[in-house]
């Protein structure tokens, strides 16, 4: 399986801006610029993409590895932070939220320690993790 997404950029870096667009079409003309990834300008940037990416994968991953363990998660909310420092991504922490309490804690750190492990986009990262899971 291949997914695609394209992006177009018009003009200087401080000054120029781009599109995204995705193969879903869930992704369509979404701008970025220089603002928007350094000085919270509006438009996206990579790293926000990242993070959403991290973040859906991880969500799904969970959602698996707590099923094999018997469990039916409910209302998993999982928001990725992205660290971008001196030009390079150098770490990722996700917050974990779940509406069931069910679950043992022990079931819960097994899962969140193999969805780590797992998920394609953290393997593709390569970079350290924190995972928070709150109340």
């Amino acid at each position: 399986m291949k997914r695609f997404s394209t992006a177009t950029w018009n003009g200087p870096g401080l000054t120029g801006h781009g599109l995204l667009a995705s193969e879903s079409k869930e992704i369509n003309a979404n701008s970025f610029t220089f603002d928007s990834r350094f000085k919270h300008g509006s438009g996206t940037n990579p790293e926000e993409l990242l993070a959403a990416a991290y973040a859906s994968d991880f969500a799904m991953k969970l959602s698996f590895v707590l099923g094999e363990a018997g469990f039916v998660p409910e209302d998993l909310e999982i928001t990725c932070y992205i660290a971008l420092e001196n030009g390079a991504i150098t770490s990722a922490h996700i917050t974990v939220m779940a509406g069931n309490a069910e679950i043992p804690t022990i079931i819960w750190d097994e899962s969140l320690r193999e969805t780590e492990k797992n998920t394609p986009v953290g393997k593709t990262l390569n970079i350290p993790v924190s995972i928070e899971r709150l109340p």
